[in-house]
């Protein structure tokens, strides 16, 4: 099968491991001199409906990819999953 940058950007990123939609193909990383694809970037879920930027980036490497389908990549890659009450600070109580 062969894919241009251009098709891969219309390709939604799903995790089998857990069934998580994490976006689409923002970028691709190419190492140059051997032609070699290492990794592709998602971006994140918009926040406030994208008036405050964008979350993390994901980070794929190459290896992660299970198949290339017509409209959506598979991973099997497990994401660390943050408790909603860590990013607050304890308060303490008197």
């Amino acid at each position: 099968m062969q894919c241009r940058m251009r098709d891969l950007r219309c390709k939604e990123v799903i995790n089998i491991s857990d069934g998580c939609r994490l976006g689409f193909v923002s970028d691709v990383d190419i190492r140059i001199p051997e032609g070699q694809v290492i990794a592709i970037v998602v971006n994140g879920p918009c926040r406030f409906f994208g008036l405050f930027g964008r979350g993390e980036e994901f980070y794929i490497p190459w290896e992660c990819i299970q198949r290339i389908g017509d409209d959506i990549i598979l991973i099997d890659k497990p994401f660390q999953r943050r408790e909603p009450g860590q990013d607050r600070k304890r308060r303490r109580k008197f």
